[in-house]
């Protein structure tokens, strides 16, 4: 999951993939804007079939969270 992540984050900011911690924070290392985030959010939603819920999301800052999220999200699709 970390590693696809990774990919997806380098359509969204100019940062090489090997550069991508799991405790990287989307806004503050990975130069994210908010609209950059809930765009990633929404491909991944399609990607995995899954819904992401808003208020989770928001609590979200770094890499492993989102990895996390996306792990339990996932299994319970």
């Amino acid at each position: 999951m970390f590693e696809k992540l990774a990919e997806m984050i380098c359509n969204y900011v100019e940062v090489e993939p090997e550069s991508i911690r799991p405790e990287s924070r989307f806004m503050e290392d990975l130069g994210f804007t908010s609209f950059d985030f809930m765009s990633m959010l929404g491909e991944l939603e399609d990607e995995f079939d899954i819904e992401i819920d808003q208020q989770e999301a928001v609590e979200i800052r770094t890499v492993q969270e989102a990895a996390d999220y996306l792990e339990k999200l996932t299994k319970e699709a």
